[in-house]
């Protein structure tokens, strides 16, 4: 515990003036961050950070995350996702080089984690953009829920959400977390507007409160078919950096999706 509190507290110094100052030193920490976070996936797939596909799957996660504004040399023909679908190419050529050393499935989890890690914390970048209560927004309900959900569940959970995946995760804590953040940013939105009126945000909070959940599950899932505790280790008594921006990692894309950025 002592050494989770430790990590947190330095953490929080580095990570809160990023986030207030924003502009490009939170742009190159979220570049940092998903490389790392990426990477996580590559260890746990135990292929090696300087081979071909992790090289490739590297400049395509950064091709992902980089913001829209950074871009605007490159000629219309040559837009992000036109140099996203090269890399990828690129790996399943390296499936018909190296044969059965690496194979089409690789190169699916690779692509799949490009995708989920490179478009999360590009709106992650994107929200700070919006402006830093809308990044706060963000951030509160994935804080919030965890938060809640760990000391309710702590205190009264005894039906288990989701054993088989995270057997510590209840319903009560579940529930109790989302309706817990989903009050205490009601008071937050109330003072600091955010997208839409009072009334759709709040219900917004709520659906992406469950939102963040999910992402919580799905990383806990990859940890499980790998056969790991935690995603990394640069984080002591937290583990990496995907345990910490899994919720975060659905939750920015979705204020996309739902028009609030």
């Amino acid at each position: 515990m002592k050494q989770r509190v430790i990590t947190a507290v330095i953490a929080l110094i580095i990570f809160i003036p990023l986030i207030v100052y924003g502009r490009v030193p939170l742009s190159l920490a979220a570049l940092v961050l998903g490389i790392i976070a990426l990477d996580e996936v590559l260890i746990m797939k135990k292929m090696l950070l300087v081979s071909f596909e992790a090289i490739f799957s590297n400049i395509g996660v950064i091709l992902l995350i980089v913001p829209d504004n950074w871009l605007t040399w490159l000629p219309s023909q040559l837009n992000r996702f036109f140099l996203f679908y090269v890399v990828v190419m690129l790996i399943l050529l390296h499936t018909v080089v190296k044969k059965k050393r690496f194979t089409f499935d690789d190169a699916g989890v690779l692509t799949l984690a490009m995708l989920y890690i490179g478009t999360g914390f590009h709106y992650f970048i994107s929200a700070r953009a919006d402006g830093l209560t809308t990044l706060l927004f963000a951030m509160l309900i994935v804080w919030l829920t965890d938060s809640g959900a760990y000391m309710i569940g702590k205190q009264i959970g005894k039906h288990k959400l989701a054993p088989r995946i995270s057997p510590n995760k209840t319903w009560e804590g579940s529930i109790g977390g989302t309706v817990a953040a989903t009050i205490i940013l009601a008071v937050y939105l109330w003072f600091f507007p955010v997208g839409y009126s009072w009334v759709v945000m709040v219900g917004l909070t709520l659906i992406l409160s469950i939102i963040g959940q999910f992402g919580d599950l799905i990383e806990s899932a990859l940890k499980r078919f790998y056969g790991v505790k935690d995603s990394g280790k640069i984080l002591p008594g937290h583990g990496g950096i995907l345990d910490r921006f899994d919720s975060m990692l659905l939750v920015m894309p979705c204020l996309y999706l739902l028009g609030i950025i």
